[in-house]
C-alpha cells in the first residue's frame, strides 16, 4: 500500500480462517488446538496456495521436529501446494543462544520459508526483527528468501478493519503473503502450464542476491519486486523450465540448452532444483526420505579414460553451515531446494547436461519409495548475445515448447 498509488489487484479469491481464540494464549509454545484447526482446513479441500503467518513462539531445534512441522510437511508432501511460512519476528533476540533462530514451522522442507527485508528500494537488508538461520539439516537454508515486510523508516501499510484507515506496521507476517502473491501472479500469467513446484522454484531462482549479506540472514535473496522480473527474459537471456515426476532409482538427463555456433563472452548459468517428498519426523537427521544426486557435465567431448559419461564438475557447492560429517555424507543431496549461479567461459561449454538420480531412504538406509514431483529452472545469460533466446528456440524447436501466457504483462513506462 503506497500513498498516491492505487491498490494492487488480487490475483485470486482468498479464504481467511480465524484459528486463534481467547484460549490460545494459554498455550503459546505449542498451540496444538490451533494446529488441529489448520490441519482440518487443509484436509477439507485442496488449496494450491497457502500462507501461514502463525506458529508456536519457539525457535527450531536441531535434534527435534516439532509437531507443527511434521504435520504440515506430511500434508504438503505431494508437491501440489505452494506454501509460504513466516520465519518469525524474534531476530533481535540473542543470536548465540539460538533464540533469534527461525521459528516453528518455518523449517518445513515442503514449504517456502520467508523472512523480511527492510525496504523495497535497491538498498536493502534483513529487517532487524526477522529471524535468522540456519535451519536444520536437511533444510539448512532458512529463510529461503526474504521479501519486504516493513521497518520503522519504511513501514508496511495495512488497512485497519475498524477504521478503514491505512496504518503502519512491520513483520514477517506481511512478507510471507507478499511472497505468495507473487507466486499467484505467476500462476495467473501462465495458468496450468507451471506446477506449484515450478512456481516455488521461480521465486527462489529469480530472487535478488546480495553478496555482502550473509546467507543465514537473507537465504537466496530478496523476492523479485514485480512480476515481469520473473516472466520476461531480457535480451541476452533465456530461461527453461523442466518439471515432472521421478521414480525411485531413476536417472534423468536434463540438457542445458545452448545455441549452435559461437557464443561471445562469458556465460552465466543459474539453476534451481525443487522437489517435495515424504518425511520421517522420528529421525531428524534423516528427515527427508527423498533426495536428488545432481551431477553437472559441462562439455560433451571431455571424458576420463574409459569413462562412459563426460567429465563432471561440481555445480551446487556446499553451504557455510555444513559440518565435516555432512560433507562426508553428501548431506546436500537431501535438501529439497538447491540453487546456484556460476560463470563459465563459453569455450568450456558444449551440450552441457545435469544428470539427476532420485534416491529414497528410511532411517538413513536406502529403500523403495513413491514417485516425487520435481522442478528445475535453468537460466542462461550471455550479455553479448542479444538474440540468445531466439537462437536457443531455433535449435531446440522440437524439444522445448514455449510457455504461452494467458494474460499480458503491462509494459511500464519509466
Amino acid at each position: 500500500m503506497e500513498k498516491g498509488n492505487n491498490l494492487l489487484q488480487p490475483y485470486g479469491i482468498v479464504d481467511h480462517y480465524r484459528v486463534l481464540d481467547e484460549d490460545s494464549s494459554k498455550d503459546p509454545l505449542e498451540l496444538y488446538d490451533t494446529l488441529n484447526h489448520i490441519k482440518n482446513v487443509l484436509q477439507s479441500r485442496k488449496y494450491q496456495f497457502v500462507n501461514l503467518s502463525i506458529g508456536p513462539a519457539l525457535p527450531i531445534e536441531d535434534y527435534d521436529v516439532h509437531a507443527w512441522t511434521a504435520v504440515l510437511d506430511s500434508i504438503f508432501a505431494d508437491g501440489e501446494t505452494l506454501t509460504t511460512v513466516a520465519v518469525g519476528n524474534e531476530g533481535e533476540q540473542d543470536h548465540e543462544s539460538g533464540n533469534a533462530r527461525v521459528q516453528v514451522p518455518s523449517e518445513s522442507v515442503n514449504s517456502l520459508a520467508v523472512g523480511a527485508a527492510d525496504s523495497r528500494s535497491k538498498t536493502w537488508k534483513r529487517a532487524p526483527y526477522s529471524c535468522i538461520g540456519p535451519g536444520r539439516s536437511p533444510g539448512l537454508i532458512k529463510p529461503e528468501v526474504i521479501a519486504f515486510g516493513g521497518c520503522s523508516n519504511e513501514p508496511f501499510f495495512v488497512l485497519d478493519q475498524s477504521t478503514s484507515i491505512a496504518t503502519p506496521d512491520a513483520g514477517t507476517t506481511y512478507a510471507s503473503p507478499y511472497t505468495l502473491r507473487m507466486g499467484m501472479g505467476v500462476r495467473a500469467h501462465f495458468g496450468n502450464s507451471l506446477s506449484m513446484l515450478a512456481i516455488k522454484s521461480l521465486l527462489v531462482h529469480c530472487s535478488e542476491p546480495a553478496k555482502k549479506l550473509p546467507i543465514h540472514e537473507i537465504g537466496w535473496g530478496r523476492v523479485a519486486q514485480d512480476i515481469d522480473s520473473i516472466v520476461i527474459c531480457p535480451d541476452g537471456e533465456a530461461r527453461v523450465v523442466y518439471q515432472g515426476e521421478l521414480t525411485p532409482g531413476q536417472y534423468l538427463r536434463t540438457p542445458v540448452p545452448l545455441p549452435s555456433g559461437k557464443i561471445d563472452g562469458m556465460v552465466t548459468l543459474s539453476a534451481t532444483f525443487c522437489f517435495a517428498c515424504q518425511t520421517d519426523p522420528k529421525d531428524p537427521g534423516n528427515y527427508t526420505r527423498g533426495g536428488l544426486d545432481v551431477t553437472f557435465r559441462p562439455h560433451a567431448d571431455n571424458f576420463d579414460d574409459d569413462a562412459m559419461n563426460p567429465k563432471s564438475k561440481r555445480f551446487f557447492r556446499r553451504t557455510d553451515f555444513d559440518t565435516e560429517k555432512e560433507l562426508r555424507l553428501d548431506a546436500h543431496k537431501w535438501e529439497t531446494t538447491l540453487h546456484r549461479r556460476q560463470r563459465f567461459r563459453s569455450t568450456t561449454l558444449k551440450d552441457p547436461v545435469f544428470d539427476v538420480h532420485y534416491q529414497v531412504r528410511e532411517a538413513g538406509k536406502a529403500t523403495g519409495g513413491d514417485k516425487i514431483k520435481y522442478a528445475l529452472i535453468i537460466t542462461l545469460s550471455a550479455p553479448k548475445v542479444k538474440n540468445l533466446y531466439q537462437r536457443i528456440v531455433q535449435r531446440y524447436q522440437t524439444q522445448l515448447e514455449p510457455i504461452v501466457p494467458l494474460i499480458e504483462v503491462p509494459i511500464r513506462v519509466r
